[in-house]
C-alpha cells in the first residue's frame, strides 16, 4: 500500500477534467433530485444523501420559496466523499453555473476558497452568530481571516454501546481504551455472534478520522514532537484486530455498514457519528432502548478526543444569482432550519444555543453531553492541500492497520508528505 503522491492526485484530476462531459454525466447519474434541472430563475442546491425521508428538507425549501419568492431545486451528490469532491472539482474548475449553493465537507473550504471557487460570506455571519458557533466548525470555514461557507451541521466521533450487554456482565461504560478491550473480551467470550468493537477502517476519509482519534487519545499528533505518542495510538489501532476486539474485515467498513452491524445486535461497541442515534431509536430497531452514548475512550494520562466532521453551505463563485444563493444558504444554516434538520435527521447543530432547546434534548437525550464533545472536537488540518495530504494519511494508516507498515514508518512518511505540500 504505497502512499499516493500529490502528483498522482493531480494527474487523476487532469484526466477527469479532460473527460469533462462524460465524467459529469457519470457522476450525476443516479442522484436523487427534487425537480431536478435548472429552471429559469431557480437556485440549485447540491447536498449529500439524506438518511431519512426527504420531506422535512423539502418543507424547509418550500418555506424559503414562499418567503423569498425564489424557486429552489435540489439534487443529491454522488455517494462517496471522494466522488463528491471530484464532482465539485470538475464543475468548478470549468466555472459551472449549474448549481448555486453547495454542501461542503468540513475539510474542503480552504481548498475551494484558495482556488477561487467560493464567494466570501463573511458578511453573512454577524458577531453574535459567530459567538454562538462552536470553534471547530467556524475554523473549518475560515481561510486567511475570511468566512467562505456557513456551518450547517457539526459532527464528532462518539462511542455507542449496548447497555443491556454491559449490565448483564456487571460492566460500566468504558472510560479508557483498556476498559473497552476488557469489556469486549468479557462479552464476546459469552456471545460468539457479537463483535467487540466496530469502526470505520476502509481506506477512505473515515479511516483518517478514526486513526486521528486513536492518535490524539494517546496524547499524540502528526507533528514531529508527538511521534512517540502517535505511534502508540496507531499500534493500539492495529492491536484491536490482532487481539480479536475488532473483526479483521474492519478494512472494508464505512459508516453505514458499521451502523447496520451494531443496529442488528452484532457488536458491543461502535464508533460512529451522532446521526446513528436516531436510527437506533426507531420503532423497528432491534436495539431500541438498549443503546448508550459516551465520549470516545482514551489512554491513561491522555484526554478523550473526537475528530470534527460536518457540512457547510458555500455559494458557487460563478453563480448567476449570487444574492438569492446567499439568502438560501443563510436560511438553511439559521437556528430554526438547523433545529428542524436535527429533529428530522439526527443532525447535530453547530450552534451552542440549540443545545439548550428542550424539544431537541427530548429527541436526542445525549445532546447535553454532545455539546462538550463538539466544544473540544479537533479539526483535521485546515489546509488548501488537505485532500492531497489525505491520500497519504489514508494509505499510511491503512498500511498500519493491516500490519504492512510500522507506526513510526507511517508517521515519517506522513511528515515528509506534509512538508512537501507546505513548500508548494
Amino acid at each position: 500500500m504505497r502512499a499516493a503522491t500529490d502528483v498522482t492526485l493531480l494527474g487523476r484530476r487532469r484526466v477527469a477534467l479532460a473527460l469533462g462531459a462524460l465524467s459529469l454525466g457519470a457522476l450525476a447519474g443516479g442522484c436523487g433530485e427534487r425537480n431536478a434541472g435548472r429552471a429559469p430563475g431557480a437556485v440549485v442546491l447540491r447536498h449529500p444523501k439524506l438518511f431519512g425521508d426527504p420531506r422535512p428538507l423539502d418543507t424547509l425549501l418550500a418555506g424559503f420559496e414562499r418567503a423569498a419568492g425564489v424557486h429552489v431545486r435540489r439534487a443529491t451528490l454522488p455517494a462517496s466523499s471522494d466522488e463528491q469532491h471530484l464532482f465539485y472539482a470538475i464543475n468548478l474548475q470549468a466555472r459551472s453555473t449549474e448549481f448555486d449553493v453547495l454542501a461542503l465537507d468540513a475539510i474542503w473550504a480552504a481548498e475551494f476558497a484558495q482556488a477561487g471557487w467560493l464567494r466570501d460570506l463573511s458578511h453573512r455571519l454577524a458577531a453574535e452568530e459567530r459567538a454562538d458557533l462552536f470553534p471547530g466548525p467556524l475554523a473549518a470555514v475560515t481561510w486567511r481571516g475570511r468566512v467562505y461557507a456557513l456551518p450547517w451541521f457539526a459532527d464528532a466521533g462518539l462511542l455507542y454501546y449496548r447497555t443491556d450487554l454491559l449490565e448483564r456482565h456487571h460492566l460500566a461504560p468504558p472510560r479508557t481504551w483498556d476498559d473497552l478491550v476488557a469489556a469486549a473480551h468479557a462479552v464476546t467470550r459469552a456471545a460468539s455472534d457479537v463483535h467487540g468493537f466496530v469502526w470505520q477502517g476502509k481506506q477512505y476519509e473515515g479511516l483518517v478520522c478514526n486513526a486521528l482519534e486513536f492518535v490524539w487519545s494517546h496524547g499524540g499528533g502528526l507533528d514531529e514532537a508527538d511521534v512517540p505518542a502517535a505511534a502508540r495510538g496507531l499500534a493500539f489501532m492495529r492491536s484491536l484486530v490482532t487481539a480479536n476486539v475488532t473483526p479483521d474485515y474492519v478494512t472494508t467498513l464505512t459508516e453505514e455498514p458499521t451502523r447496520v452491524a451494531f443496529g442488528r445486535g452484532g457488536a458491543l461497541f461502535l464508533r460512529n457519528w451522532p446521526y446513528a442515534w436516531r436510527l437506533f431509536e426507531r420503532a423497528d430497531s432491534p436495539v431500541r432502548g438498549r443503546v448508550g452514548v459516551s465520549v470516545l475512550p482514551h489512554a491513561p494520562g491522555a484526554a478523550p478526543a473526537a475528530t470534527l466532521g460536518g457540512w457547510q453551505l458555500g455559494v458557487n463563485a460563478f453563480s448567476p444569482r449570487p444574492e438569492a444563493a446567499e439568502r438560501l444558504a443563510a436560511f438553511l444554516t439559521a437556528a430554526p432550519a438547523q433545529k428542524a434538520l436535527a429533529l428530522a435527521y439526527g443532525y447535530s447543530p453547530p450552534r451552542r444555543s440549540l443545545y439548550a432547546d428542550a424539544e431537541l434534548a427530548a429527541a436526542q437525550p445525549f445532546l447535553p453531553r454532545l455539546r462538550a464533545v463538539l466544544e473540544a472536537a479537533r479539526p483535521r488540518p485546515v489546509s488548501p492541500h488537505y485532500v492531497a495530504l489525505s491520500q497519504t494519511l489514508q494509505a499510511e494508516f491503512s498500511a498500519v492497520l493491516v500490519g504492512e507498515r510500522a507506526p513510526e514508518a507511517a508517521l515519517a512518511a506522513i511528515g515528509r508528505a506534509a512538508a512537501a505540500l507546505e513548500r508548494r
